[in-house]
């Protein structure tokens, strides 16, 4: 990769948001502070949320603490409930849904398209899940990794 300690940045923000997209449980994507997304649309659920927390640059390389965030909007039915252990709402089936998004993506930089294209995951990232009550009731997971690239911006 030539060039990649000068569009560093833009190189690991559009590659997650690619791969996010391209995800069958992944409607949105988006980047930056949680708190500008319009969270109560439900037309762009399940969301995937991209934040950059640092940068460390080390000898050769850059290594991006990110935050990527998927959710989706929790349904609740208007019926009793029935069943205390799942309540009335689908909020397991968003956790296991988007823990799965989380998975594929983390499998593809540790083994897979993008380890192969010198995105090296560092580390074991951490996924933690939330439920939120913003205009709508979300459940999600916040996951936080270690993503390498190479920098080539060096003084000879």
């Amino acid at each position: 990769m030539s060039g990649t300690g000068a569009r560093g940045f833009y190189l690991i923000t559009d590659t997650l948001k690619d791969e996010l997209v391209a995800d069958e449980s992944v409607k949105t994507v988006t980047y930056g502070d949680i708190t500008q997304i319009d969270l109560s649309k439900q037309t762009i659920f399940p969301l995937s949320h991209i934040m950059v927390n640092q940068v460390s640059q080390q000898e050769r390389t850059l290594s991006f603490n990110v935050t990527v965030m998927t959710m989706d909007i929790v349904d609740e039915s208007k019926d009793a409930t029935t069943d205390i252990y799942l309540n009335n709402d689908n909020e397991q089936d968003i956790l296991n849904t988007q823990l799965a998004v989380v998975n594929r993506l983390i499998e593809k930089l540790r083994s897979g398209t993008l380890h192969q294209n010198k995105y090296q995951l560092e580390g074991s990232p951490s996924c933690e899940p939330f439920v939120d009550r913003f205009e709508n009731k979300i459940a999600g997971w916040a996951t936080t990794l270690d993503i390498l690239i190479h920098n080539d911006i060096y003084i000879c």
